[in-house]
């Protein structure tokens, strides 16, 4: 299975669309387990969010642009199927370092994430060793970087917040091992 078939279809699929290099989904589901055992990787996470047809959680590894007490997700990948199932859902649990929390997400408007790709992102990844090579050849999304107007119109953003408490207990699912 491909990682077109894995994701679906990008929105406004076509010329300059995105497109999941094809070692992602061979990669995952071991960054999966590795993350659910705490191990630390970097800015990844794993991000459990209740499928929009199904009503299943379903969890993904994601990378957390965290910054000043912000943090943010970004759609790699275009319309993949967690962007759509965040969109849908508007909360999720991030878990990291085996540490569930309940989050509220909302989703950038498109100038929103333009800025965001300009004066967050573009510094973020400056400081990182090969943080331009990892985004721009290893992910193929040097569009965030070199075109962020056009990049904001296929690469949603999220911003994450703590989730408050309905009281119900159900707000964390449990992470299987």
């Amino acid at each position: 299975m491909t990682a077109q078939e894995l994701n679906g279809p990008s929105q406004g699929a076509g010329k300059g669309t995105s497109r999941v290099p094809f070692y992602v989904p061979l990669f995952n589901p071991i960054a999966r387990r590795l993350l659910r055992r705490g191990l630390p990787m970097g800015p990844n996470a794993l991000l459990t969010v209740r499928g929009r047809t199904s009503g299943l959680d379903r969890t993904t590894p994601v990378a957390v642009v965290a910054i000043g007490g912000r943090r943010w997700l970004i759609g790699t990948f275009g319309e993949v199927n967690w962007v759509r199932n965040l969109r849908a859902a508007g909360e999720a649990t991030l878990t990291i370092n085996r540490r569930p929390e309940a989050v509220q997400a909302a989703e950038l408007s498109r100038s929103e994430t333009a800025s965001f790709f300009k004066d967050v992102l573009a510094p973020y990844v400056a400081h990182i060793p090969l943080g331009r090579f990892l985004l721009g050849t290893l992910l193929g999304a040097k569009e965030l970087l070199d075109d962020p107007d056009s990049a904001a119109q296929r690469h949603p953003v999220f911003e994450l917040h703590p989730r408050v408490s309905g009281g119900s207990g159900a707000e964390t699912p449990g992470q299987p091992a």
